[in-house]
Formats: structure tokens, C-alpha cells, sequence
């Protein structure tokens, strides 16, 4: 788009705006030329209808504290002002790329990098939640990748157009936040939003370099605004099983639906994305449907086992026609009480792939069942217990499909 007359005489006397870099919802940044410091830089410019809405006097105010957010990770203010009608901040040019671009390029980020660029964004959010400052808008497209660093911009336009009336900012159009990234309670228009809003944002960013798309996702920002706050996004290991656990629970724990269940803090959830040990403790880092499913067949498998090697006599009499096949219900008993325990102790832990597995043992007690029917060591009878154990794998695949679909 052109670039505006007005705004490049309003701002002659300092800066020679040279292109546009981009647009968003609430701004439009350009890349200028410095004339004092002789440099490039980026000028963000408020779009009219918000900078009507927020009001210089506010902007201004509210802007200085991001001026005075120093911080590696932070991309810094250079300048502010109000200038003919128009509100406007200056930062550094990087000359880089935006995590966006890169997502774009790229689909998915390697975990070892996508851990290390979300621990580096939590240190720079972590350093201005303690000076008061909680971003609510942070998403790909703010963070940008200097040298392979990662640094945050864009804390001024939501800091300040936060302290303005819901009403009058919904006047225009906007909405604080984006859809794909924004928490629930923010979602739900509450104003009072805290630090643990941003975790849960950079909690989407994180699934995103690993998954290649936010947890959450819809054909119009009203459809995604729905889904955040009723809709659990699917786990990762589902869909990329090279992601640890331990990664993988930390970012459900920090993409919590209740504010008091994420981290209390974004260096916190940094902490558990580097510990190998983390467990969220909560149920939101399970597959509940396959979990169920695995824990009541692990049950009786166990049964089954425990009574088939403690009881082959027993078992002779009412399965069997040949007592020389003793050894092979021993044998049978003890796989049972082995898959059985296996099972329980999956359903639990609930890893896909442990649920996977699960489903081959299955099939291969019941290929074994059915085999000594067919070698006449068994009845009919014996055909039930096989069918049993595929009804197990048929169960469990339903369920596993239902936690991981879409």
C-alpha cells in the first residue's frame, strides 16, 4: 500500500519513512531512516480508529514503560510521539526474520530449538511481568530472530490500548489479542488479565514449533475464539512422537483452561520444558478414552493370567481336552500377567505408543488362543477369551483415535 502523504510530512523533520514492512490488526510498521543517528529503524504507527480510541496523552504515558524494559530479549524503544494525528513508536531494525517467517519456511522447529527459543522468550517475559508488564499479544509474528536470538516486540500497543474502555476499543473493529494465541480469559473479554495469560500464549507458541499449527484452530477468529474455551487441543506425542514427555506436559500444564492450573510463572514453565522429570499431575496430559481403555483389559488380562498359571489343573478341566498342554497354559497364563500389568500400568502413564503396543499383544493372544482350538487342545470355548482380546484392540483403537483426532 502507499504510504500515506500526511504521515510522511508529520514525521519529515526526524524520520524518511522509506517502505511498509507490514501490517497487523492494530498497527502498520515501516521501515524509516534515522536522519539524526543516520540508521535504520522500524516505525510501528497506530491505525487512526485505535489511536482515536487510546488517545496520545495514554499512549504516550503507557509507552514509557516499555521504554524502560531493558532486557536482552526485549526489543528496545527508541522513540515515541504523537505527530500529526498520528501515534507512533520507534524500534531497531532487524535485520532477521520473524518466528513466523521461519515457521512459515520450515513447518516445525527441531525440540531441542524450540525449547531453547521458548525458554529465551519466557526470560524476557519473566523480566517484565516482575516490572508489571504482561504483553497479551504475544504470538510468531512478535517474536523476532536476531542471530539465531530470540527477541520480543510489541509490548506497547496492547499495554496501552489495555488500559482503554472494552467498549470503545470493540467500537472499532479490534480485539486485543489474537485468536489462535489468545487465553481464555481473554477470550471472554475479562479485564483484569494476568501474567498466566501470557504463559498460556507462549504456550501455543511452543506447541506450534513443534506441532506446525496452534493448539487451537478454525475457519473465522469467532470459531477459534469458541474452541479455546471449551476445546482441549490435541497432545503432541499424537502427532510427533520424537517430543519427550516431559515437553509435552509442561506445554499442556502452561495451555490450561483455568488460569490457577498453568504455571504460576513463565520461568517456571521454562524450568519444567528443561526437566526431565516434570509430570503435570493433571489429567490433561493423558489420553482419558485410551487410559480407560487399557487399564480395565490390562485388569482382565491379569485376571485371567493370574488364574490360568496358578490354576492349570483347573483350567485343564474346563478349557482344555489334553492335559499335555499344561505348559502352554502356564506359558499363556504368565504372558497374560505380564501384558495385563503392562497394560495398567500404560493406561496410566497413557503414552500413545505404549497404547499401540497394547493392541499387538492383543492380537498375538488371540492368535494364540485361537491356535490351540485349532490344534484341538482347546474347545470352542476357548474362541470367546480370543474374541475377548480383540474386542480389547477394536476399544482401544476407537479410543486412541477419539483422544487424538481433531
Amino acid at each position: 500500500m502507499p504510504i500515506p502523504e500526511s504521515l510522511c510530512s508529520a514525521l519529515a523533520d526526524h524520520y524518511r519513512i522509506e517502505r511498509e514492512l507490514g501490517a497487523g490488526g492494530m498497527a502498520t510498521v515501516y521501515l524509516a531512516h534515522d536522519l539524526k543517528l543516520e540508521r535504520c529503524v522500524a516505525l510501528k504507527v497506530l491505525r487512526p480508529e485505535l489511536a482515536a480510541v487510546i488517545g496520545a496523552e495514554r499512549f504516550l504515558t503507557e509507552i514509557k514503560v516499555m521504554a524502560n524494559l531493558q532486557h536482552p530479549h526485549i526489543l528496545t524503544l527508541h522513540d515515541s510521539g504523537a505527530a500529526g494525528g498520528f501515534l507512533f513508536y520507534v524500534m531497531p531494525y532487524v535485520e532477521g526474520e520473524s518466528l513466523r517467517d521461519r515457521l512459515t519456511r520450515e513447518q516445525q522447529l527441531s525440540v531441542s530449538e524450540a525449547v531453547r527459543i521458548t525458554g529465551e522468550v519466557a526470560s524476557a517475559l519473566d523480566y517484565a511481568h516482575r516490572h508489571g508488564v504482561v504483553h497479551r499479544d504475544l504470538k510468531p509474528e512478535n517474536i523476532l530472530l536476531h542471530d539465531g536470538r530470540a527477541l520480543v516486540a510489541d509490548f506497547g500497543i496492547a499495554l496501552a490500548a489495555s488500559r482503554t474502555t472494552g467498549a470503545r476499543i470493540t467500537e472499532t473493529g479490534m480485539r486485543l489479542g489474537t485468536p489462535a494465541y489468545m487465553s481464555p480469559e481473554q477470550a471472554m473479554g475479562e479485564r483484569e488479565i494476568t501474567a498466566r495469560s501470557d504463559v498460556y500464549a507462549l504456550g501455543c507458541v511452543a506447541y506450534e514449533m513443534l506441532a506446525g499449527e496452534p493448539p487451537i484452530t478454525g475457519p473465522t477468529a469467532q470459531a477459534i475464539v469458541a474452541r479455546v474455551m471449551t476445546d482441549r487441543p490435541r497432545t503432541l506425542r499424537a502427532q510427533r512422537s520424537a517430543v519427550p514427555p516431559h515437553v509435552e506436559a509442561a506445554i499442556q500444564k502452561a495451555l490450561e483452561k483455568l488460569p490457577a492450573d498453568r504455571f504460576p510463572t513463565v520461568a517456571a514453565f521454562a524450568a519444567a520444558l528443561n526437566d526431565p522429570t516434570f509430570t503435570s499431575g493433571t489429567s490433561t496430559t493423558l489420553l482419558p478414552a485410551t487410559g480407560r481403555s487399557l487399564v480395565i483389559f490390562g485388569c482382565y488380562d491379569l485376571v485371567m493370567g493370574l488364574g490360568l498359571f496358578l490354576f492349570p489343573d483347573l483350567s485343564l478341566d474346563l478349557l482344555l481336552t489334553a492335559r499335555t498342554a499344561e505348559h502352554w497354559v502356564r506359558l499363556l497364563g504368565m504372558s497374560a500377567i505380564v501384558l495385563g500389568s503392562y497394560y495398567i500400568v500404560a493406561g496410566r502413564a497413557d503414552l500413545t505408543i505404549m497404547a499401540r503396543a497394547s493392541c499387538w499383544g492383543r492380537l498375538a493372544m488371540a492368535v494364540g488362543f485361537s491356535l490351540l482350538v485349532l490344534l484341538d487342545l482347546a474347545p470352542v470355548l476357548l474362541l470367546g477369551v480370543a474374541g475377548n482380546e480383540l474386542l480389547g484392540v477394536l476399544w482401544t483403537t476407537l479410543a486412541l483415535r477419539a483422544d487424538t483426532r481433531g
